[in-house]
């Protein structure tokens, strides 16, 4: 199959059952399963405007075990950003994205022009072992954005795809669908032309 210049490849690492699947379908299919079901590796398309032109978010969810370099390298090459996911109830899960990090530097190169979100998923939980603060100060020390979600109730899944497509600098990306705007694209757009001091 030839190589289409207006796919935009986001790619989803973390460790094994830190939620990547669920916050992929949650935000590709709106659905949520209770049960976990280990991902070799799954690819979802999603049409997005991009350019001023469609195009299609094509999302890699990943393996979550360190079973194919192989396939995680290739990921990663071809990679145009990418969502390192860890759970806050599980501080290993967050140590375990070090290493990923770290390929992608080494493969990427430059990493200031590339969109990378650290994502700390389940905060919804009540059992955590890391603090928000944490996941933040991560984020800072690789300089890369950082939120919070929720797959199962729903919470930032949608802004985490929509921010990540924000951090795009080389092209002009939004998570506007079916020619309708997304809430914040319509804000920014009632905003332009209107000044405020701060």
């Amino acid at each position: 199959m030839p190589e289409q210049s207006n796919d935009y490849r986001v790619v989803v690492f973390g460790a094994a059952g830190v939620g990547k699947s669920s916050l992929v379908l949650r935000f590709v299919r709106g659905t949520f399963r209770e049960t976990y079901v280990p991902t070799i590796e799954d690819t979802y398309r999603q049409v997005i405007s991009c350019d001023k032109s469609v195009c299609t978010l094509q999302i890699t969810d990943t393996t979550g075990s360190h079973q194919f370099p192989a396939m995680q390298r290739l990921s990663i090459s071809k990679g145009h950003a990418f969502i390192l996911v860890y759970s806050v109830t599980s501080r290993q899960s967050m140590e375990d994205l070090q290493p990923i990090f770290e390929q992608i530097c080494q493969i990427k190169g430059d990493i200031q022009k590339i969109p990378i979100m650290l994502v700390g998923n389940k905060s919804d939980e009540a059992q955590r072992e890391l603090d928000a603060s944490e996941g933040q100060a991560l984020a800072s020390k690789w300089k890369c954005s950082f939120m919070e979600t929720s797959a199962k109730i729903n919470y930032n899944v949608q802004e985490l795809f929509q921010e990540l497509l924000n951090l795009e600098k080389r092209r002009t990306i939004s998570l506007q669908v079916d020619g309708k705007k997304s809430k914040q694209q319509k804000k920014k757009d009632k905003l332009q032309g209107k000044c405020s001091v701060m």
